[in-house]
């Protein structure tokens, strides 16, 4: 059974966030053929999203892939990585949703935002990021901000954080090897530059939220599904309810 010791506890409310190595059960090289195989599953299995880039179309996004992929349903809602999403949220952690995000070679960024304003129906989520390959400051590590997880910055009409608050905020790189799993506040500012190498920096997301808020799962899908089709095409890819990333649409 996955614990929490109290440092860990207390750099985590100290902080908003929480770096944890090999947790998630599954050796890199299996996590990463696992992913090959879910970027291959047709439109109709699970949620693709796609970008373009100068090396041209990529996938961006894979989402709601768990009935897809018996390996992670079970290490996501059933494994030691839930059962610390549990610890840090202070109840049971049931999944509310879960993403691979790609950014290959040539993948975009993402602009500084917090989580919480994308999650319908929920007060409060964990965020998690599980590095399929390693994640460096060259192709687009995720960087956050500490000790700021407290409230809900101002905000832009695309739903990210206020340009005149960025400019106030200490964005530090936070690398990840394969296989390290990364603990987030919903409200800890984040961001992420495109990837610029010749290396790809995918990423699996898993979401959770307390077990008193009730299982969301397929409603905030069915919400995302909804929101999607009632909007007009952009000059950006929507993948989330918030227009935090920078991808170009094919």
């Amino acid at each position: 059974m996955a614990t929490v010791t109290e440092e860990q506890r207390q750099h985590y409310r100290t902080n908003g966030w929480l770096l944890v190595d090999d947790l998630l059960g599954i050796a890199p090289i299996d996590l990463q053929a696992e992913v090959d195989r879910i970027a291959e599953l047709d439109d109709a299995e699970v949620l693709h999203h796609r970008e373009r880039t100068e090396y041209g179309p990529a996938l961006a996004r894979t989402e709601n892939f768990l009935s897809a992929s018996p390996l992670l349903n079970a290490a996501l809602r059933h494994g030691a990585v839930a059962e610390v999403a549990g610890e840090l949220l202070g109840e049971p952690a049931l999944l509310y949703k879960e993403k691979i995000n790609y950014k290959l070679v040539g993948g975009a960024g993402f602009a500084p935002h917090q989580d919480q304003p994308a999650y319908p129906f929920v007060s409060s989520v964990l965020s998690v990021m599980i590095a399929v390959d390693d994640a460096a400051v060259e192709n687009g590590c995720l960087e956050v901000v500490s000790g700021c997880h407290h409230e809900l910055l101002d905000q832009d009409e695309r739903g990210c954080i206020a340009d005149a608050v960025v400019a106030t905020l200490d964005f530090q790189p936070a690398p990840l090897r394969a296989g390290q799993t990364l603990f987030f506040h919903s409200l800890t500012p984040h961001r992420s530059f495109a990837n610029t190498s010749n290396r790809n920096r995918r990423a699996l997301f898993p979401t959770y939220n307390g077990i008193s808020e009730g299982e969301l799962h397929d409603a905030y899908y069915a919400a995302k599904l909804e929101a999607f089709k009632a909007e007009a095409a952009g000059d950006r890819v929507r993948l989330s309810l918030i227009g935090d990333f920078e991808g170009i649409p094919l």
